[in-house]
């Protein structure tokens, strides 16, 4: 199973959610650079990893300029950590001011972070389950 696939997974366990590939999908999720044609440009290794819009959108892009990885691996950054916060912004959370949330907004190179309590309620609340 695939970093990403792994994340919407863990967000389908704790929502009533349900997620699956299709040829014909509501999300699309890829690798840019710089200025991309969505109105939010990434500014170059070391700033904005990656960013994903509300549910009605269908986007969700990481910056192509980025050091990734699988896993935890020193001066990158996990695309399953990554992708499980940005899914969270495609659900319709905003950020955490709870450090240890997958949906604070900062995460350092080489960190890899879950679903965290604060998250759950969050999504809970937000879709009354």
């Amino acid at each position: 199973m695939s970093p990403v696939s792994r994340a919407f997974e863990k967000w389908a366990s704790v929502t009533h959610f349900t997620f699956s590939s299709s040829q014909n999908p509501n999300l699309v999720i890829g690798f840019h650079t710089g200025d991309h044609g969505d109105g939010s440009p990434f500014d170059g290794r070391g700033g904005v990893l990656a960013h994903a819009f509300p549910p009605t959108d269908g986007r969700f892009h990481y910056d192509a300029d980025e050091s990734w990885s699988i896993g935890q691996v020193p001066g990158s950054f996990d695309l399953e950590t990554v992708a499980l916060h940005e899914i969270g912004h495609l659900l319709g959370l905003g950020h955490s001011s709870v450090q240890d949330a997958i949906m604070f907004s900062g995460i350092p190179a080489g960190a890899i972070k879950n679903l965290h309590a604060d998250d759950i309620q969050g999504i809970k609340a937000l879709y009354n389950v």
